[in-house]
């Protein structure tokens, strides 16, 4: 019925076709819907995967817990401002066509894969750097996977909604676990009466490696997903072959690139730098082989990147700057260790006069 009523509205006589969404409202609406639930548990579990780094780290150096710089990572927004920017990505996402979304998604899995690859020693601070930065290309996922996995179905709309009301209350409890964390895990793991954070106190530590792989996993049904739904826009092999290989060609150089602005660069500055290169790039594409429908899209991704990186900078600094205290506390520590060893050396040495 919906289809119907929407049917008899004059939209052509009002918006051009490449401001048209590429499936039913309702549909685009949930799979954002299911997107924007999906950035929420992934910066509520980084959020929680950070303080508990933090207590964790308090707790093995009390005696220099009172030197150390406030936390990073501040509450989540909630209220008003944070609903408006659930909205707000909600929209966005709904409005991202899944031919762009798809083109983000294999984007993203070709810079993640290979950032990995060359990360060297600094592999668990570009792990953490990677997941903050992932959260419109994990939106941009979740929405191209629904659009494959439901497309043809014909109650597409239950499903959705289904999906989204399942993804909404994932989303909530997530958020209350942050929330409930940050404002009583102290207090109850020294206690030991809270279930919640007594399991966190003891396997928390499992939360980083489990978020990981269920990103491994999203990513991989998205990418399948994405190269399904970018063929179906061609109609010959040869013109297919004239879209793949400009595309791969002009991201193996930007992630080479990217890679030498991250080392060069700080990691907020680079991070934005980053954003700005690879999707301007990507309408460089979209303007020679693409439809202005892809670039009003691409349009629509920065506005959604910057909606999510510019709120949680706190998240980088956080994750950029924990590899740096590690390493003041090893050598503070090592400093620590090298006048006992010496003192020891000491006592030993006249033990080996006598025996002499």
């Amino acid at each position: 019925m919906f289809s119907f009523i929407t049917s008899l509205i004059p939209t052509s006589y009002f918006l051009p076709g490449w401001l048209t969404l590429d499936t039913n409202p309702v549909d685009s609406l949930l799979q954002g819907l299911v997107g924007a639930c999906g950035i929420s548990v992934l910066c509520s579990l980084l959020r929680l995967h950070l303080f508990l780094e933090e207590s964790w780290s308090d707790k093995n150096d009390k005696d220099t817990s009172s030197q150390k710089t406030p936390s990073h990572h501040g509450r989540p927004k909630t209220g008003l401002f944070g609903m408006l920017h659930f909205l707000v990505l909600t929209g966005m996402l709904a409005v991202v066509g899944s031919r762009v979304a798809s083109l983000v998604v294999l984007e993203f899995c070709l810079r993640g894969v290979s950032g990995l690859l060359t990360a060297g020693p600094e592999y668990q601070k570009f792990l953490q750097q990677l997941l903050v930065q992932s959260q419109f290309s994990l939106g941009c996922a979740l929405s191209c996977s629904l659009h494959f996995l439901h497309e043809g179905a014909s109650h597409r709309w239950l499903c959705l909604l289904l999906a989204a009301a399942l993804s909404w209350f994932l989303a909530r409890q997530a958020t209350r676990l942050l929330h409930h964390v940050l404002a009583l895990y102290k207090l109850h793991s020294s206690q030991r009466y809270c279930g919640i954070c007594i399991s966190l106190l003891t396997s928390g530590r499992y939360l980083l490696p489990m978020l990981c792989r269920t990103m491994i996993i999203t990513f991989s049904v998205a990418v399948v997903a994405a190269i399904s739904i970018i063929n179906q826009h061609f109609l010959s092999a040869t013109e297919a072959l004239r879209f793949w290989t400009p595309l791969t060609i002009c991201y193996t150089l930007l992630v080479v690139y990217m890679q030498e602005e991250q080392h060069r660069l700080p990691s907020s500055q680079a991070v934005l730098n980053t954003v700005v290169v690879r999707l301007g790039g990507l309408m460089v594409l979209m303007l020679t082989v693409g439809r202005w429908a892809d670039v009003f899209h691409i349009l629509m991704c920065f506005l959604g990147e910057a909606s999510c990186l510019i709120p949680t900078m706190d998240l980088l600094d956080a994750a950029s700057s924990q590899d740096e205290e590690d390493y003041t506390e090893y050598i503070k520590r090592a400093h620590r260790r090298r006048p006992q060893a010496q003192e020891k050396e000491h006592h030993r040495q006249p033990h080996r006069d006598v025996k002499s």
